[in-house]
């Protein structure tokens, strides 16, 4: 949700930024709508002030005995009007807060511009891809263990699902935990064990309603499951206001989530890259707006530090204003390679929202002993459990069959030091 009083002030930096973003100019038809909606307001005091002193007249009128039955008359007029203005304001501004909330996060300057991924500017890049002569993908190295089985889930829940069993699945549980442990341990992040059912409310107070509604899975009372634990963790402060000494608060959550993926027809079918049902590690800290900057590094941070455990190649880019996504104001990916796919792929993606989301959720705290302000709010994977195992399948992969279990997960693993095919495993 956008300031409309910053948008009043200054029209051209909101067309010129979102501009940024290919969009069209916004800010007549929002200042149109605000402009009807506050001369309604305008209209109604006007009405209610005129009603408020033609009440007082009809009690000077009957305290002298008078006949105050005209402007008795006129009172009840003036309320039927009243009551139309009244229904016409809230329609202009449900029309102003629709249009407002779809419409996307100002970027920040230090984004760079470009139309889409291809102008995503690299930060960094850590670690050598390994050279490897006999490559397979996640999808021939879990099916030859026996251990990852795409037809079974086809059977229960049709396409985009994957099951895993065995010693694969124990991996995938290991991830989530060793991100777990860091980032409680390590990174002073507060775990939280996370609903996956969520109101509308809440999807709307993260920006996925009203824009993103075809992407969700919604129920039939009403509820949505969580596209991410993202939705959560950051609508924990909704409507609070916080003390400033008790920012940031930092959560870490680890959860299935659950996407339709309505636009990524067609977009990587194979394997586990893409699933309606996946597991992710989030990561959300709520700040004070003069650390939110510093806080964004933080988390990208604490995301990579996971890769540097497990020993994986990895980059960081930041996003161009045209891949820069709808509630951010500066996102961060991190990706990681893959030599099944022989190029990264994204496995973190850290986003600073500044007030967007807080807007709408109401969350503020105290600047002082009378000053009440926005939270600034980011989200982040720390990171994302199933493609971190498809990068571990691949990276770790014998050329034989196996998966050799990197040192940062062999405290989780029971003693196994490698996965090998459930025929060797009974051996």
């Amino acid at each position: 949700m956008h300031d409309l009083k910053a948008i009043r002030e200054e029209p051209d930096f909101y067309d010129r930024n979102w501009g940024r973003r290919k969009l069209p100019p916004q800010t007549d038809a929002i200042l149109k709508l605000d402009e009807e909606r506050r001369n309604a307001q305008t209209d109604l005091q006007k009405l209610q002030q005129e009603r408020n002193e033609k009440s007082k007249e009809i009690g000077k009128i009957k305290a002298a005995k008078g006949d105050a039955q005209k402007i008795m008359d006129e009172v009840a007029a003036l309320k039927d009007k009243m009551t139309a203005l009244e229904e016409k304001e809230k329609q202009l501004a449900e029309q102003l807060n629709d249009m407002l909330a779809r419409i996307p996060n100002i970027l920040a300057d230090d984004v760079p511009d470009g139309p889409d991924e291809s102008a995503n500017k690299e930060i960094r890049k850590v670690g050598e891809p390994p050279r490897k002569n006999n490559v397979k993908d996640h999808v021939d190295i879990g099916e030859g263990l026996g251990m990852m089985d795409f037809d079974a889930a086809a059977k229960v829940a049709g396409a985009r699902f994957v099951v895993l069993n065995s010693t694969l699945a124990r991996l995938e549980r290991a991830l989530a935990q060793l991100m777990l442990d860091t980032h409680t341990q390590e990174h002073g992040y507060t775990e939280v064990n996370a609903p996956l059912l969520v109101t509308s409310d809440v999807m709307y107070g993260t920006a996925q309603l009203p824009k993103f509604r075809d992407d969700q899975f919604e129920t039939t009372d009403g509820r949505w499951l969580v596209p991410t634990s993202e939705v959560v963790l950051t609508n924990l402060v909704r409507e609070d206001i916080l003390n400033a000494a008790d920012l940031p608060l930092r959560y870490t959550s680890f959860t299935p989530c659950f996407r339709k993926e309505a636009g990524a027809a067609g977009k990587d079918t194979r394997g586990m890259i893409r699933q309606h049902q996946f597991y992710k590690v989030e990561l959300v800290s709520i700040t004070h707006p003069d650390k939110s900057v510093e806080e964004h590094e933080r988390m990208v941070g604490c995301a990579e530090n996971i890769l540097k455990k497990l020993g994986l190649a990895y980059r960081t880019v930041v996003l161009c204003s045209g891949d820069t996504g709808f509630g951010a104001r500066k996102t961060y990916d991190i990706e990681v390679w893959l030599p099944g796919q022989n190029k990264y792929r994204e496995i973190s993606s850290c986003s600073n929202c500044w007030d967007f989301q807080a807007r709408r959720m109401k969350a503020r705290f105290r600047r002082g002993e009378k000053e009440i302000d926005f939270v600034h709010t980011l989200n982040g994977s720390g990171v994302a459990v199933g493609r971190a195992l498809i990068a571990v399948m691949e990276n770790y992969y014998d050329g034989e069959g196996g998966i050799v279990i990197p040192d940062a997960l062999l405290p989780y693993m029971g003693g196994i030091k490698k996965i090998e095919a459930r025929r060797k495993e009974a051996a």
